[in-house]
């Protein structure tokens, strides 16, 4: 008999199918057997939810701050077929449209008044008014996981997806987004005109990478885009105006699934994770931290050295909180080894919030928020700050993954590893209940 010691909760698991950020990460919606609810993702506060019945959803996608989600049907019992994007006012609590297909929707990207739904082989593009028109269909490679991306700051107009050719990434230009509408009275500044360009965007191919596409993400202004591939090692950041590899970032050297990549809306930064439980920050501007690179690489330009020695490596690194405090007898999933890490294949979302700073050099500073999808909502200091303060003092309740190296890596991996700022994001809250954790 099996007499070891365990902890038993009290109340059944959260289950959350799918967690998604609207564009500026002001609020996020989670959709749960039960069905729906908007999040206001600082200070975390539910602000509304739909309990559906009739079967259940795949993914609520927010349009911005509006009223406007789009509905995707999923799970054993889906409320909707797979082939449908519902158009749901959530004011009214009723669906205002629906999209049909002849095959199952992969994926969406939206911004105010436009809506991109990608489909197995090609990506159609709709406006989204008082009516909605289709306004463009793209060939695409074969896009399984329903990749694309969307630029969404005032006067974008950057739809970045997968190209006819495997690891391609096509550029389409669409009409510029309109700015957000002011709220109560009118400013006493006149707003400011669209800026006046006369560039043609002369790229619309980007050879990203030789495996398929697994990310497609782009900065609010649609200067950048960055692309992740099946590998999961490198993740690329071009620049959309000329197409040129603005920078190459290494998450890691061994084989990761990557679920996304987050720019902060003044792309100095970005954030990565994956299914290996944590989340590398990067930088992209000589600013912001200093990313690690291997003691070698100043060698490079005078030895036949490999890539990987010329690789930049994220200059902090977080742990995404285990849901291992607890063991519950009513999960369905397979049966765990104990020295199985909790962490590393729990599903999460990450973005970047404005917060109000804690010092007096800025009003705002930018924090990561990581939603997992068993209900923990993490969040972190500045990155650059808390590594910084790390690095000065280091205490053993610090967890690190460099105190572990992978078996088979050499001790210039393990040094760039030690070198890192290893930290972790505090799970200060619950959300994806509706009996109170709201």
């Amino acid at each position: 008999m099996n007499l070891a010691r365990r902890s038993i909760t009290q109340t059944s698991p959260v289950q959350i199918f799918n967690t998604q950020f609207d564009a500026d990460c002001q609020i996020f919606t989670t959709v749960t057997p039960v069905g729906f609810a908007v999040y206001q993702a600082w200070p975390l506060k539910l602000l509304r939810k739909r309990e559906l019945s009739g079967g259940t959803l795949a993914a609520a996608v927010p349009c911005h701050t509006s009223s406007l989600l789009f509905l995707l049907g999923g799970g054993r019992s889906p409320l909707y077929p797979p082939n449908k994007v519902i158009l749901w006012d959530d004011v009214a609590g009723a669906e205002v449209a629906e999209l049909e297909f002849r095959e199952k929707v992969g994926g969406l990207a939206c911004r105010r008044g436009w809506l991109a739904v990608a489909l197995r082989r090609r990506v159609v593009v709709f406006e989204v008014h008082e009516t909605v028109v289709r306004r463009g269909e793209y060939d695409t490679c074969d896009n399984p996981r329903g990749v694309l991306a969307m630029a969404t700051g005032s006067y974008a107009t950057l739809l970045a997806i997968p190209g006819r050719q495997m690891g391609h990434v096509q550029l389409v230009q669409l009409p510029p987004c309109r700015p957000p509408e002011p709220l109560g009275p009118p400013p006493p500044l006149r707003p400011a005109k669209p800026p006046t360009s006369t560039a043609r965007h002369p790229v619309s191919i980007i050879t990203a990478h030789e495996s398929p596409l697994t990310t497609l993400s782009v900065t609010p202004s649609g200067r950048l885009v960055a692309t992740t591939s099946l590998r999961g090692t490198l993740v690329r950041i071009w620049e959309t105006s000329n197409g040129k590899l603005l920078k190459e970032f290494r998450r890691g050297s061994d084989k990761a699934e990557i679920y996304g990549v987050a720019f902060r809306s003044d792309e100095k930064e970005i954030a990565v994770w994956s299914d290996k439980g944590t989340i590398h920050v990067f930088s992209l501007t000589p600013a912001g931290g200093s990313n690690r690179q291997s003691s070698l690489s100043p060698l490079a330009p005078f030895l036949p050295l490999p890539k990987y020695f010329d690789s930049q490596w994220s200059y902090a690194q977080y742990r995404i909180p285990a849901q291992a405090a607890h063991i519950s007898l009513s999960s369905t999933s397979s049966v765990r080894s104990p020295a199985t890490d909790l962490a590393a294949d729990e599903k999460c979302v990450v973005g970047w919030i404005k917060v109000p700073a804690e010092t007096e050099e800025s009003l705002q500073e930018y924090q990561l928020i990581a939603l997992t999808y068993s209900g923990g909502c993490g969040i972190s200091q500045d990155p650059y700050h808390k590594a910084s303060s790390t690095s000065r003092q280091r205490t053993s309740s610090v967890s690190s993954i460099s105190s572990s190296p992978e078996k088979g890596k050499g001790k210039e991996r393990d040094r760039e590893r030690r070198d890192g700022h290893d930290l972790i994001l505090e799970e200060y809250r619950k959300y994806g209940r509706w009996d109170g954790w709201g």
